[in-house]
């Protein structure tokens, strides 16, 4: 072979190993960069009344006896809300399973190819989703964004995991905060992008989606491929400087593990389950709130929301439901910047806290904000249930945040992101238990004749059992046995690949310590720095209605 042929290609891992002087503060803002961007899933509601009559225009094109498999392939009707949100349940589906699937390859090749791999998926996803809505046919939406789109999103979630726990093992829970935060306020920035830019492609006879996918696309593939580029590795065996491990018998250490678990065994121990039914259950509750948090409010407050607490919900008029929806929006607003900062804020305080003991906080604090939501509502208390709704969305966002790093102590550093991925099926199964079980008893209570003010009770203390079983789950996490771990001599095999390429670098080389502020590292966080103050103001503009601003 030759030398030229022994060479490591642009897009594999031996190709980013740092060199000395890297900054490895500008691998946070290279996350950033692509979880802002596949974070427009949760966004993407607001694609659903406008694609809804994109033949219509003024008014959707009903055909009341179509069913699924016509709706796929018709060209003459418009189509069904119902059938679209079915997008949103593949690309939560299908992030889980990609990301459980290919975790195993993306810790092989490395973050930049997964991130290159993402960015085709998730951008290529949406310009095929938008050829769907210009020749109309669903089936293409479901594919593209959906499908395509939704590996896209699994690759992109998990890609900088991994790498941020390896940079920052002084600082795991703030590393993964900062980034997965990203995830969340990926809709804040979008959404309001996106309904600007239907705005100005709406015509007499078009929408303005299939344009504002394009758009979106191009710009998110910039974005994305300039993350997956950014994206450094430490060689193998680096810590930051003046950084030591702590001592196995330190205070609040006992759960850190001294080793590393491999991947093929990693789900055959008892404290993988119950960590996947940790984040399981309080993903189930926090989302099927998210699911329905619009019409919550409209429904339990309804007149109240404007100063006539005598008006209920069915008695609405048509401009007072405007009024009331409006204000609502302020409230998911206000949820979505609450689960963005809780991602940061309870993430970095796990640093402090104990990833264990965090998620206590999570599930005691969460059961009583559930359990006395209901009794804020009856006492008309807008404030006090906003509140209870604001901590809780700030546990779910941290719960996400807290995992990676809650996964590498338990398990090690070398296959978290892998080990991260194949955790991620418990969001797939949350994505899906949450709003269903919200759902099913909301109607089981309109039907049973209860009043819309009342019909939510049953459910906040149904998701407070869903902490409680959390709340057990995370009881039973126990540090792991010692034959778990892989034996020093296949840990250094494994590393040896890494360490012959940085050319014996010593440790300590890296980080902050050596690579200091610059143009670049400035430039690197004012480039997702600006969009994220962009999308909060706009946020606070919306959230003000429910203040009355």
């Amino acid at each position: 072979m030759s030398a030229s042929a022994a060479q490591p290609g642009l897009l594999d891992r031996e190709r980013i190993v740092a060199k000395p002087g890297f900054n490895r503060w500008l691998v946070p803002p290279a996350a950033l960069a692509i979880h802002l961007c596949i974070g427009m899933a949760y966004g993407f509601s607001v694609f659903w009344l406008p694609l809804s009559r994109s033949l219509g225009i003024a008014k959707p094109v009903a055909c009341p006896e179509m069913g699924v498999l016509d709706a796929l392939f018709t060209t003459s009707c418009d189509w069904r809300v119902s059938d679209l949100t079915i997008m949103y349940t593949l690309f939560f589906v299908l992030l889980g399973s990609s990301a459980a699937i290919w975790g195993g390859w993306l810790e092989r090749s490395g973050p930049r190819k997964a991130g290159v791999v993402a960015a085709l998926c998730w951008c290529g996803g949406m310009l095929f989703s938008a050829l769907g809505v210009y020749l109309h046919q669903l089936w293409m939406l479901w594919l593209g964004s959906g499908i395509i789109g939704g590996i896209g999103l699994g690759l992109g979630y998990i890609s900088p995991v991994s790498t941020l726990i390896k940079w920052f093992p002084d600082r795991r829970g703030m590393a993964t905060g900062m980034a997965i935060m990203g995830f969340g306020g990926g809709a804040m920035i979008g959404s309001p992008l996106a309904n600007l830019l239907m705005t100005n492609f709406k015509t007499a006879t078009a929408v303005g989606v299939w344009e504002t996918f394009v758009v979106l696309a191009l710009g998110y593939f910039v974005f994305m491929m300039g993350g997956a580029f950014g994206y450094r590795v430490p060689p193998a065996g680096w810590q930051p400087e003046g950084w030591t491990p702590p001592a196995a018998a330190a205070a609040g250490t006992a759960m850190i593990a001294r080793g590393h678990v491999h991947l093929r065994n990693a789900h055959k121990t008892g404290s993988f389950w119950m960590i996947w039914l940790v984040l399981c259950m309080n993903v189930s509750a926090g989302i099927g709130v998210i699911a329905m948090a619009s019409p919550m409010l409209q429904e339990i407050f309804s007149g109240s929301l404007f100063g006539h607490p005598e008006v209920g919900f069915t008695a609405l008029d048509d401009k007072q439901k405007v009024i009331v929806a409006g204000i609502a929006a302020g409230f998911t607003g206000l949820l979505s910047l609450f689960n963005i900062g809780g991602r940061f804020f309870w993430a970095s305080l796990s640093d402090k806290l104990g990833r264990k003991n965090t998620y206590y906080v999570f599930f005691v604090l969460g059961i009583a904000c559930y359990a006395l939501a209901p009794t804020a509502a009856h006492m008309g208390s807008q404030a006090l249930f906003v509140a209870f709704f604001c901590i809780i969305l700030s546990m779910y966002g941290g719960g996400f945040a807290t995992v990676p790093a809650y996964l590498a102590d338990i398990f090690g550093t070398q296959f978290v992101g892998a080990i991260h991925g194949r955790l991620l099926t418990a969001w797939s199964t949350a994505g899906i238990v949450g709003p269903l079980v919200v759902t099913y008893i909301r109607e089981s209570q309109i039907a049973a004749g209860v009043d819309r003010a009342l019909v939510y009770d049953r459910t906040m203390y149904y998701l407070a059992g869903f902490l409680v079983v959390g709340l057990i789950a995370n009881f039973l996490v126990r540090p792991l046995d010692r034959k778990w771990f892989m034996a020093d001599s296949e840990v250094a095999r494994l590393q040896a690949g890494a360490a012959n390429r940085t050319g014996g670098i010593p440790v300590g080389h890296f980080g902050i310590g050596q690579g200091r502020l610059n143009l670049v590292t400035v430039l690197a966080w004012l480039a997702v720095g600006i969009p994220v103050a962009w999308g909060v103001w706009r946020t606070l503009l919306t959230a003000a209605k429910l203040f009355g601003g």
